[in-house]
């Protein structure tokens, strides 16, 4: 008999776009730095005064281009976060009150920031299941957002295992073939469990008759479980785009996304999703309360339980004040930190490299992390794999000892990817929001050593995402915000920087 080694599946070979242009100048940098030297020497044929004069600014301008932090900023782009931090601050945007005693019309609690232009609307899927949909006004997007309860790695087979991540690239890789899809994000939120759930299922079924000891031991089962338990929540919400020219009314646009709902959860159960459903407006609203909110979490299971619905509408969502600082975000009875990925794990990984980070935090109210998707479609992908491929090729032909062993490691991830898009894998830019909310300001010092823990585990570089936590708060929220779709330079110019 002969025995074979298991071998486990290994994950990896992420790489970041490469930019355009002359090392770290980019597109715009080195269009700058070659139209520079060809004025300056014109110039320099009637004077070489004048040329200095020329290469002088010149430089001051190109060397903030050249200075970049770990994740790719260059001193232009901190100069303009700065610049709009301050420019907030002085209109008083970063502080927000709503309700009947806020100057705000209607007296209702709408959503703050990014969320203040966005209506709910609902519909009906095949099955007759109401689904919300988000109608993000101004840019055609509209969101729906999927619910589902994954079986989790504990006592379940590699093998399996294999299966599920390898049916979730497949899902994935779908994105890139639905129509009009803008992006997509999976929220995973654990928090404390507050008891009630277990309180309401465990309670009312104690018979008036039952023994003492045995009421004793159930009662005491629902006052010391929650204590040492949590509850862990999936959502995925798909943001599509609808450009206003089509002219199409917004029933056309919920039967378009109700025929697209049944394929996707299908999808989402092959790939270990387990029950998938998804949310009807009114939960998506408690989501979005609980998350300003988290005094009232107890609260809204409570009522949930007792009376089947909690009759939340999308207006009275939102929080009653808050105040973005920054580093902070206090909103309601929390306040929050959001962290943003500046590097993913190098090398090889294996399926559980997130499982710390997925986990319930101790010390905290709620942790939120997004994991947030860009589908490519395949001819652009194409065009950037082979991109990629002939400029590892020529970084390997060009360098020498250290740096051409590196080239070398690129060429050979360079065309593995290639090869896996030819053969029909999907290309997708990711990224990853984490945002952890506490009772008190107090308590950020000792969340800021939780994550650090975590991102060590996880292999994973993150960064705190200051003086933009209250947009960073909404991007970890399942509403489909996503943040390319929000900056004020558009996508192309941000990377010919």
């Amino acid at each position: 008999m002969s025995a074979e080694a298991a071998v486990h599946p290994t994950y990896g070979n992420w790489r970041r776009p490469r930019r355009p242009g002359l090392g770290p100048f980019g597109l715009i940098g080195t269009f700058g730095v070659f139209g520079g030297l060809v004025v300056a020497l014109l110039v320099s044929l009637i004077s070489l005064r004048a040329a200095l004069g020329v290469l002088v600014p010149l430089i001051f301008l190109l060397v903030p281009l050249m200075i970049r932090t770990q994740d790719g900023r260059n001193l232009y782009q901190l100069l303009a976060l700065r610049i709009g931090w301050l420019r907030r601050k002085a209109k008083g945007s970063h502080t927000y009150v709503s309700g009947p005693l806020s100057a705000r019309p209607g007296g209702r609690f709408r959503p703050p920031g990014l969320l203040a232009n966005v209506t709910m609307q609902e519909g009906h899927d095949a099955y007759d299941r109401a689904f919300g949909v988000l109608h993000h006004k101004g840019r055609g997007l509209y969101t729906i957002v999927l619910a589902c309860e994954p079986d989790g790695g504990s006592l379940v087979d590699p093998d399996q295992v294999d299966v599920w991540v390898a049916a979730w690239g497949e899902w994935l890789a779908r994105l890139s073939h639905e129509p009009q899809l803008r992006g997509a994000a999976v929220i995973v939120e654990t928090a404390p469990d507050p008891g009630t759930r277990l309180a309401n299922e465990v309670l009312p079924r104690i018979r008036d008759d039952a023994p003492a000891a045995a009421r004793a031991v159930m009662e005491e089962v629902v006052e010391r479980y929650p204590s040492t338990s949590s509850e862990m929540h999936t959502y995925i919400a798909l943001t599509y785009g609808v450009p206003a020219a089509r002219g199409r009314d917004h029933n056309d646009v919920l039967t378009d996304l109700a025929i697209r709902i049944p394929g996707l959860l299908a999808g989402l159960v092959g790939a270990g999703g387990g029950a998938a459903m998804p949310l009807s407006a009114e939960r998506i609203a408690e989501i979005v309360r609980v998350a300003y909110d988290p005094a009232v979490a107890g609260d809204v299971l409570n009522v949930r339980a007792q009376h089947g619905a909690t009759g939340l509408d999308w207006d009275d969502a939102g929080p009653a004040a808050t105040v973005e600082t920054v580093s902070a975000y206090q909103h309601d009875s929390g306040v929050s930190r959001t962290w943003l990925l500046t590097l993913a794990p190098r090398g090889t990984v294996r399926s559980s490299v997130l499982r710390g980070l997925l986990e319930a935090a101790p010390g905290t109210r709620r942790k939120r992390v997004a994991l947030l998707y860009r589908p490519i479609d395949p001819a652009t992908s194409a065009r950037i794999v082979e991109s990629d491929r002939r400029a590892a090729q020529f970084m390997a032909s060009s360098g020498r000892g250290m740096v051409q062993a590196r080239a070398a490691s690129e060429v050979r991830a360079a065309e593995q990817t290639a090869a896996e898009e030819a053969s029909g894998a999907g290309l997708v830019e990711f990224s990853l929001m984490l945002t952890v909310t506490v009772d008190s300001a107090s308590q950020l010092a000792d969340a800021a050593v939780t994550v650090r823990n975590l991102q060590a585990a996880s292999r994973l570089s993150l960064r705190p995402a200051d003086r933009m936590q209250a947009a960073a708060f909404t991007c970890t929220l399942p509403v489909g915000v996503l943040p390319w779709e929000h900056t004020l330079i558009p996508q192309e110019l941000q990377e010919a920087l």
